[in-house]
């Protein structure tokens, strides 16, 4: 479907660009922190041994085939890692589906926000979808309060809806659409 490769994304405190095979230990490190991984429903745990680099070898295939846009959320005056954003597309619906995390060390510090912002802006405006939806586990309200400062409203609450490190839990919704673009 895409031709080229995945854009590389500025934003003012935020560069987000593809990654590289060289990310893979910060990736490993950061991701494979319990916090992270307990908020994080397709996060494997433990993050073993070359699971990173295995998979950010799938980006640019992914890609290409309309299936995926993952980016690494670097600072931009420093360039250091601080987490990942993505959309899992879905064209012929044209919507997709945006996930992402960020290391603890960068916590509260409005990157999260700025990089969904400016995932959602992307989508919408150059990938023409109509549609980005998100969605948190009810035990992690901070990640609510990223999607509606990145613009997305709430939709609905699932409840008891996924199974995620042997509890139940409630799965909330929020999305944002063309006719609905943030302030």
């Amino acid at each position: 479907m895409n031709e080229g490769n995945i854009p590389v994304l500025r934003a003012e405190k935020l560069i987000l660009r593809p990654f590289s095979i060289d990310d893979g230990p910060d990736v490993q490190r950061m991701a494979g922190d319990d916090e992270i991984a307990r908020n994080t429903l397709a996060m494997p745990h433990p993050y073993l041994d070359g699971m990173a680099e295995n998979w950010i070898s799938t980006h640019l295939a992914d890609f290409r085939d309309g299936k995926s846009a993952i980016w690494a959320i670097t600072l931009a005056d420093t360039g250091q890692l601080a987490g990942a954003i993505g959309l899992m597309l879905q064209t012929h619906l044209s919507n997709a589906e945006a996930g992402y995390w960020i290391g603890k060390q960068f916590w509260n510090k409005g990157y999260c926000t700025e990089a969904l912002r400016t995932v959602i802006d992307f989508g919408l405006n150059n990938l023409k979808l109509h549609k980005i939806y998100a969605s948190h586990f009810g035990d992690n309200p901070q990640s609510g309060r990223v999607m509606q400062k990145a613009g997305m409203v709430y939709e609905a609450t699932l409840k008891s809806h996924m199974f995620h490190w042997n509890k139940h839990k409630d799965l909330v919704f929020y999305g944002i659409w063309r006719t609905r673009q943030p302030e």
